[in-house]
Order: C-alpha cells, then structure tokens, then sequence
C-alpha cells in the first residue's frame, strides 16, 4: 500500500507556493480558490500531452462527424480530450493574448472536463488575474518544475495526496471549523482492511465486480484508496465507486480523479445528501464515510422531516437526531444503502466523534436509533481511534463497522469494543492538528 512521501510533501510545497505569485490580488484565504482549478487544469493538460498532436489531428479529419466524441477519446487513449492548439507550455508564446487564448484552450476541453472546471467557479478569477496582470506569471508557474503533475512524475494516488494537502492548507488559512476535516489515508486504509476482511470472492476471486458507496465523498480519498488497496491484493477485482459531494470545490477534484483514473466519473454526484439524496434506493456492498462532525442540519430540517415521516419507507425511520448535529442522518444514510442479505448483504464502516454513542436519554432520537442498530443485529464493532490523527480536529473519533450478515457467525448478537486508543506512532512533524500516525 503506498504512504505518503517526502516526495509528495515537497510538491505539495512547491504547487503552494505559486501562491507567492497572488500576493497582493488576493487575500490568504483567497489562494486556494485559484490554486485549486489551476493545479487541476495542468493535471490534464500533463496527462493529454502525450496524445496532444494525435487528437489535434484527429479533429482536423472528425470535427463535423456526429460521432467525434468517441473518436477524440480513442485518439487521446483517455475518457476526455481537448482540441485548442494551445497546451501550457503552448500558452507561453504569446504574452499579450494570455487571457483570449487561455480562456480559448479551456473551452475545447471536453464536455466532461468542461462540467468540472465549472465547479469551480474559475471564469472570474480568470478576469481578475489578467486585469490585475498576473494571468500570464501564474500559468507560467505551472511550465515549471513545480507544475510538472505528468503522470510519469506524480501518480494518481500521490496526486489525491496533493491535492488534500493542498485543501488542508486552503483551510487552516479560511479558518475552517474542526468538522471540516479530510481522513488520513492510514485510517482509510484499516477501514478498507476492516470492510474486505472476510470477502473471500474480492480477496481472490476471478473478475469479481463489487459496488462502494460514500455518502460524504469530499475529494474521493476513501473510494481511491479502497480500490488502490484491493488492486493490491487482487488485480482481477473490479471495484465500482459511487460517491456523493455538496462541496463543490472537492465535488470537482473527485470527479476530475475519477475521470483520470478511467472510472466512470457520471457515478459521483453533487449536492446535499441529507436533503437531495441522489443514490434514492440504489444499495452497495461496501458503505464507508467519515461525514461532517457537529454540523447542524436545519436548512435541510423540512426535506429530513418529510423523508421521516416515510417511517422506514425512507431513510430515517427509526428516529431523529438533533438538528446541531447530523452524523446520525449519514449513518442512517448508510444503512438504508445495504444490500438485503439475499443479495450478499453490505458492510459499513464510518467514523463518527463520541456524539453518536453518547448523546441522547432514553426514547430521544439518538438513543432509538442505538436500539434499532443493536436490536437489529446491526453493529459489529466500534473502534476507539488515537487522539490528534486528524488534520483539522484533535477530538476523540471512533470507527463504526456494521453489517446484516452476522447471523450465523461467531459475530451473531455480540458488539466488539476495541480500544486502540494509544495506538499510534508520534509524528516527527505535525500536519495542522495531526500530530500522531495510526
């Protein structure tokens, strides 16, 4: 399983540190709205570059063809394509038309591509740069050393890296509250072990395909590093990934990823989860989360109300939380998700704060749905996590793994306590609040 380099680190500084380069134009908290698309934008453009003369001439010979989209694709041997003439480095000869030919080589992106960078909300910033005159030394950042994001120099999986380093930093410096927070990629990792533990067909079947769901997908760090971590053990499993961002900024990293990486980026969706649940009676078999701690839910209090009055016909049938806080909402989000059992039933592992386990007298929202999980055989075991692991939060966490399929093992009736409290390496550098590795 890879881990995080030095490598990574030092890109991750070298890309922030174009950021010099908006001084001035933008305030600190500011830079991560450029930096974000622009670093996104040049992943592309490092990853078309191989292709880039074969598609330009492809077009030349398909452009008034109905069926170009899927003759550029094969051209570009990827699932996007652009048809500017123009690249980053090809942007650099001409100074004085940086904004009309940059704003040019953007609008041949493919539609896909196109739908993403629109996320980000980056035609204004565009306008700024040049007006302020900075257009034309930023992109040239990127043409760089620092800007070199080719696959050949940066993974896929050493670029989700970056990219969450990146947020990190764009959030220290925004000041985000501690339940805006990105999981570390070791605790990912012992999720992901937790989910496949006892899957003999993902573990070594042939040409099995399996789905995972998140509900809460942020970048899409959870389902990249379930499926790096599967490929790893079996290469002939195929891992589908569905995921669901309101975020728009991260809604748009983990569908460029996923676009990259040749997953079919239509299965990641934008919106609010809680009020918009875009995966309506859609199940899964792998479930895994870490949604927002402490955060109220009272814009989405009428669609949750209504969606509860359904009883189990919805979501949220056995019971409400209260409305400071909604990770009850996902957990229950999660449930609902899974497979009945005699189409191989579903497992869930989330990571909750102690909230969820402690909140709530009897007969309140939270203590009915501790019941309807125990009662209903639910819950396997919950995992008391070390302290200060998290980038943005030094809380206590703990991982909650479910699953409607124990019946029949040694697991059937019982709840596992694990306290892996202490369990940790000291890190030898914090990262914001994350001072231990798991």
């Amino acid at each position: 399983m890879a881990t995080r380099s030095a490598k990574i680190d030092q890109k991750a500084d070298l890309i922030w540190a174009i950021a010099d380069k908006l001084t001035g134009v933008y305030k600190p908290h500011e830079y991560g709205d450029v930096i974000l698309p622009l670093t996104v934008i040049r992943r592309f453009d490092c990853i078309l570059s191989d292709t880039k003369d074969a598609v330009l001439q492809k077009y030349d010979e398909v452009k008034n063809l109905p069926m170009k989209d899927i003759l550029l694709r094969k051209a570009s041997k990827k699932d996007f394509y652009n048809t500017s003439k123009y690249t980053f480095e090809r942007l650099m000869d001409d100074p004085d038309h940086i904004e009309e030919n940059f704003r040019e080589y953007l609008n041949k992106f493919s539609a896909n591509v196109r739908d993403i960078l629109e996320k980000f909300k980056f035609d204004g910033h565009i306008t700024t740069m040049a007006n302020k005159g900075i257009l034309y030394i930023v992109l040239k950042e990127y043409t760089t050393d620092r800007g070199n994001l080719h696959p050949n120099e940066i993974s896929n999986l050493e670029m989700g890296y970056i990219f969450e380093e990146i947020i990190r930093r764009f959030s220290e410096s925004h000041n985000e509250d501690a339940g805006q927070h990105y999981t570390p990629r070791e605790v990912i990792q012992l999720m992901v072990n937790i989910l496949f533990y006892d899957d003999n067909d993902i573990l070594s079947g042939n040409n099995v395909a399996k789905t995972i769901y998140d509900p809460a997908c942020g970048t899409g760090g959870m389902l990249s590093v379930a499926e790096e971590y599967l490929h790893s053990l079996n290469a002939s499993t195929e891992l589908v990934s569905f995921g669901q961002e309101i975020n728009d900024q991260t809604f748009a990293i983990c569908k460029a990823d996923m676009l990259i990486k040749g997953n079919n980026a239509d299965y990641i969706k934008d919106g609010n989860t809680l009020s918009d649940d875009q995966f309506a009676g859609s199940t899964f078999d792998y479930i895994l989360s870490n949604p927002p701690f402490g955060r109220e839910w009272k814009n989405e209090k009428a669609k949750v109300e209504e969606e509860a009055k359904l009883g189990f016909g919805g979501r949220f049938g056995a019971g409400l939380p209260a409305t400071s806080d909604g990770q009850m909402l996902f957990l229950m989000t999660a449930i609902s998700k899974m497979k009945d059992i005699d189409k191989g039933g579903s497992r869930i592992a989330i990571i909750h704060n102690g909230s969820p386990l402690f909140t709530g007298d009897a007969g309140s929202g939270p203590s009915e749905i501790r019941r309807y999980i125990l009662e209903n055989d639910l819950l396997e075991a919950i995992i008391a996590l070390p302290n200060d692991i998290f980038y943005n939060t030094g809380i206590a966490t703990y991982i909650w793994v479910l699953s409607n399929k124990k019946a029949g093992t040694v697991r059937e009736g019982k709840v596992q306590l694990i306290n892996a409290n202490e369990m940790f390496v000291k890190r030898r550098k914090a990262l914001g609040n994350k001072r231990n590795d798991k």
